[in-house]
């Protein structure tokens, strides 16, 4: 089941993989498969192409940069029960895990992604090297994720025309100059029969409960527990992660390094990925450079430690 037909010039995955459940993932890969894993995690709406940028940076140095499409996602299968939050998408992490070895991985999310990388590290699923969050935290804002939702939700029957498509994300992020070449949004949309443009994702996966405030618990219960080498890179005009909110994960996790992009908004690697990566790629030059043992020591993983119960979803 998917949103319709992939347009004419949308790049295939380099990668398809069985995850969790039998549901297909889709995946990108750059870089020497021996060195060190980095797995990017995008955001809710959001695919494996938003780490383009970053995924090539990271592999010229000498990572394996592996960026997948979430479940209901990008070319990635749907959950054939419709169920979306952070507890399948750990399960799915663990799996793709394991598809590339059981090695230590280096975890970057964005936003969802973050999220399903800080309770997998915080209620000990996996064990990595380091851990990335870009623009999340446990605390966020709530007129960000409305205006996050808003967007998502608009034109549920579908864009007439890619020129359609284009305003409704300049009026998304108005940071952004708007591309010249409309093409390049082909990878966001796909074509129903009656000849509409509909977003890449399940609109199952937009109509999940939200619960902020057990999300909000739940991760900072995850921030506590961290003991790995943590960075946090905030975009200085994002409307998801205040100042306050970054403040407040460095409180609970005293250890991590903190980033603040300053012309960059929640989308942190699409709107300055040249600061984003070289952050990034200094952070990992001490904590799990190519050439030498990781900071982090491996330590044990308890497969079948429960978080809190009921799954509640991440914001996008």
């Amino acid at each position: 089941m998917s949103a319709g037909e992939r347009l004419p010039g949308s790049p295939e995955p380099m990668h398809r993989w069985l995850a969790h459940g039998g549901v297909n993932i889709a995946a990108d890969s750059w870089g020497d498969p021996s060195g060190p894993l980095v797995l990017l995690q995008h955001g809710g709406g959001q695919t494996r192409h938003a780490w383009k940028g970053a995924g090539e940076t990271l592999g010229a140095a000498g990572y394996h940069a592996v960026a997948f499409d979430a479940r209901g996602h990008g070319d990635s299968d749907w959950a054939p029960d419709g169920v979306y939050g952070m507890d399948v998408m750990v399960e799915d992490l663990k799996c793709v895990i394991e598809i590339l070895g059981s090695k230590r991985p280096v975890l970057v999310g964005a936003s969802m992604g973050g999220g399903t990388s800080l309770t997998a590290l915080g209620e000990d699923h996996v064990d990595a090297t380091a851990l990335v969050l870009v623009d999340i935290a446990p605390r966020v804002e709530p007129e960000g994720v409305d205006k996050i939702q808003a967007f998502m939700s608009q034109k549920p029957e579908g864009f007439d025309s890619l020129e359609e498509v284009a305003k409704a994300i300049a009026s998304y992020q108005p940071h952004r100059k708007a591309p010249k070449n409309l093409e390049g949004l082909a990878k966001n949309v796909r074509l129903t029969p009656e000849g509409k443009y509909r977003w890449h994702w399940d609109p199952r996966f937009r109509a999940m409960r939200r619960d902020i405030p057990k999300r909000q618990a739940r991760l900072e219960a995850c921030s506590r527990n961290l003991k790995l080498p943590t960075l946090l890179v905030r975009g200085g005009l994002s409307d998801v992660l205040s100042e306050e909110g970054a403040q407040s994960f460095l409180a609970l996790c005293p250890h991590a390094e903190y980033v603040n992009v300053t012309d960059a908004g929640h989308m942190v690697a699409g709107d300055r990925n040249d600061i984003f990566a070289t952050s990034v790629i200094e952070f990992l030059s001490r904590t799990v450079p190519v050439r030498g043992e990781p900071v982090q020591k491996p330590h044990e993983v308890h497969p079948h430690h429960e978080g809190p119960p009921g799954d509640v979803n991440d914001i996008p």
